[in-house]
């Protein structure tokens, strides 16, 4: 497959993203690659919508049962098995994504379109512990990452995902660098690196992926000119891996990306984080301990508002009682001293 392991000896434990190398059970990523390649020679387009949006959707008569195959692969309806093009239905089977629902066959995946790629990842509802989320937030972080490319004096040779879930943000990252620069999928979640692989294949990216808790797996030494990160920043009393930030916030992993990933920052390298902050009171704690832990390592930062209200249903729960609202936020760290501490609050632009 094309997304095969390659790299500086300084990154530990590089995996091919053969299924294989992950778990026997998990989908064989060689056959997403070939429906998702089949799904793009027909045509097939879908801009994945908030869960609720989704769940009203679905929710109108007569969506209970798919007519296309933008119904089964975005909108995650079952549908009869003619509905599916000669030999789809046995690749699906082969991937190992096939939901018997009665007569009528459902996806565990599905296709969401973005900058001109296919990406695979879990079908709606997201509820299992291991589900790979993409969703608005995918294509805010995605934009972020366009603004901060936009104005790089040269585009990286050495990019890391950090919790790279689908791969969308260090994808598009490598595709708008242009210069094929070495990236790093790397997510603590065995089926993340494997629908990450299948979509590198997709977008014709090569890719070293990499199991592990945020930068555990690499060398003290290990430096890149890029890190993106949109990590999970909720409260989830579940704890579901793609949802919950940790802490009383939801703001204990983007904090840990913080320290960790800025550690592996080259010399004017960037860190570009978006996450989600609960304001309190009108107070922001995820800026404030940002701030804090920024200020500690003398580096250069900007913060600002991309969305001030995300996920207003959270409020409702007891985790959020004190809150006003959850924004989503951008961050991002250049591995510099700070010229002073007022260019350092900036907003970004």
């Amino acid at each position: 497959m094309p997304a095969t392991a390659r790299g500086p000896a300084a990154i530990a434990q590089p995996r091919s993203g053969r299924a294989g190398d992950l778990a026997a059970t998990l989908p064989d990523p060689a056959e997403l690659v070939a429906l998702g390649r089949a799904l793009h020679n027909s045509g097939y387009a879908f801009v994945t919508p908030t869960p609720l949006t989704h769940a009203r959707v679905n929710a109108r008569p007569g969506n209970a049962i798919a007519r296309s195959l933008r119904d089964v692969f975005g909108w995650s309806r079952p549908g009869p098995p003619e509905l599916f093009p000669a030999g789809m239905l046995e690749t699906m089977r082969r991937a190992g994504i096939v939901e018997q629902r009665g007569p009528l066959v459902a996806s565990t995946v599905r296709f969401s379109s973005l900058q001109g790629l296919l990406f695979a990842h879990s079908a709606y509802p997201t509820s299992a512990p291991d589900s790979v989320f993409f969703g608005p937030d995918t294509y805010r972080f995605v934009r972020l990452i366009e603004r901060a490319l936009s104005d790089a004096a040269t585009m990286p040779r050495s990019i890391l995902d950090l919790g790279c879930g689908s791969g969308a943000g260090g994808l598009v990252a490598a595709q708008l660098a242009g210069n094929r620069p070495m990236l790093v999928l790397a997510d603590i979640n065995p089926k993340a690196l494997v629908l990450a692989c299948a979509n590198a294949a997709l977008a014709g990216i090569e890719t070293v992926l990499l199991a592990g808790d945020l930068c555990r797996p690499f060398a003290a030494e290990a430096r890149f000119d890029l890190v993106v990160a949109n990590p999970p920043y909720l409260v989830d009393p579940s704890g579901r891996t793609y949802r919950s930030g940790g802490g009383p916030l939801g703001a204990e992993l983007s904090l840990r990306i913080l320290r960790d990933g800025a550690a592996h920052l080259a010399p004017g390298g960037r860190l570009v984080l978006y996450t989600g902050a609960a304001m309190v009171e009108g107070r922001d704690p995820f800026r404030e301990a940002a701030a804090a832990l920024l200020d500690g390592l003398g580096l250069e930062y900007q913060y600002g508002e991309l969305d001030p209200d995300v996920f207003g249903e959270e409020l409702e729960t007891d985790a959020y009682r004190e809150v006003d609202r959850i924004a989503a936020v951008s961050l991002i760290v250049t591995a510099r001293p700070r010229k002073s501490v007022a260019a350092s609050r900036g907003e970004p632009s």
